[in-house]
């Protein structure tokens, strides 16, 4: 819809969880930014993509609309990061970043970054977190693992996703976290933040924003996710004669919104 939206805030996010040996810090960050023409002050608010680390890269899995307006927009950018420690082994983590932009000249800018934060794992998760997280056809990037380990999603997501696997490979860019807490532009609360609600940004290995995707694999994978008790599926298709428990707009071209009421 505002390629440049997405490139804006992939942009920004590498360049606050990537730096060279040497380059850690909130001074280096701010400078990386700045070369961006971005404001350097963007650099605070970076919270787990900027661990304490000597070395990071980064991949962003996934950019997401959470919003696209006419003047604004949200980009959710699904990150796996990995951090050099001080004995020189590499951890691996990630995070999901809400980077909020407005429409400026001659680029988009960004005006607020919100990362995600999932909570630490719960001490008994429902027992169909280990099945989602044992199931291969279920692809999870971190912050997604670190929601449903967290215990706070919902089992209408878990058996949801269970039973969209036996059909389908899922890849899930957005869970709980990393989320705007309300529908972008409204002040509708989203199904994301309470745990009910996952994204789908590619199905069966075929991206939903591609237009060499079959229109008729999303469209079926939307009537199964309703099948699977969703009240509120939304993607790149119009369902013809579905109701209202379908929608498309331009927010939802690039992946499936599946919700749940409870």
């Amino acid at each position: 819809m505002e390629p440049d939206v997405k490139r804006r805030a992939v942009e920004l996010v590498a360049a606050l969880g990537a730096w060279p040996l040497g380059g850690q810090g909130v001074e280096a960050a701010r400078a990386r930014v700045a070369a961006l023409g971005l404001p350097p002050g963007l650099a605070d608010q970076a919270g787990p993509l900027a661990p304490a680390a000597p070395e990071a890269s980064l991949e962003v899995i996934n950019a997401q609309y959470g919003g696209i307006l006419a003047d604004s927009a949200s980009v959710l950018a699904v990150c796996r990061q990995w951090t050099r420690q001080p004995d020189g082994s590499v951890a691996t983590g990630g995070t999901t970043v809400d980077v909020r932009l407005s429409r400026a000249e001659p680029r988009w800018t960004v005006t607020d970054l919100h990362p995600g934060d999932p909570g630490p794992p719960a001490a008994a998760p429902s027992p169909a977190v280990a099945q989602v997280l044992a199931q291969p056809r279920i692809e999870l990037p971190p912050e997604a693992v670190a929601d449903l380990r967290s215990g706070t999603v919902h089992d209408s997501v878990l058996h949801a996703m269970l039973r969209l696997a036996g059909t389908y490979t899922l890849s899930v860019s957005v869970v709980r976290t990393g989320h705007p807490l309300n529908v972008f532009g409204t002040t509708r609360p989203s199904d994301h933040p309470p745990g009910r609600a996952f994204d789908v940004w590619r199905i069966d290995g075929r991206a939903v924003v591609d237009p060499g995707t079959p229109r008729q694999l999303i469209e079926s994978f939307m009537r199964d996710a309703a099948a699977a008790g969703s009240y509120n599926v939304g993607g790149p298709v119009a369902i013809p004669g579905a109701g209202n428990q379908f929608f498309t707009d331009d927010t939802h071209h690039d992946h499936v919104h599946i919700g749940f009421t409870e």
